[in-house]
């Protein structure tokens, strides 16, 4: 994923993974255009009952040894071909997963005194 994502016109993807949870959430998701890391997007995760639910989370990750919360902003992306072998992430893959639904995303990129956005 890149640094920044879009949410629009998600509604199927919703009906397709049948959420529970907070009405309020399901009903009112308006699109969003430049989500960016510490900010909160919607997530799709399991509760021990096995439903899938649908919540807001930051996103970033503070790894459990890190002491400045901060990394949050920088920890974003996982590659797959280490996932299972960094410290940052081997551990969560197999206990704390989520979907972050997205219809696209993007990078800016700075042309002279402007941010572009690169998809």
């Amino acid at each position: 994923m890149c640094g920044r994502f879009v949410l629009e016109g998600i509604d199927e993807v919703f009906a397709r993974f049948r959420l529970s949870g907070s009405e309020d959430l399901i009903g009112n998701i308006k699109p969003r255009y430049n989500i960016a890391p510490l900010h909160y997007a919607y997530t799709i995760s399991r509760n021990a009952r096995h439903e899938n639910i649908l919540e807001m989370m930051k996103w970033g990750l503070i790894p459990s040894w890190s002491k400045d919360p901060k990394i949050a902003s920088r920890m974003i992306n996982a590659r797959v071909e280490t996932v299972d072998v960094k410290s940052s992430f081997k551990t969560l893959l197999k206990t704390n997963r989520c979907l972050v639904p997205c219809s696209g995303f993007y990078e800016w990129k700075a042309i002279g005194t402007k941010k572009v956005h690169i998809i």
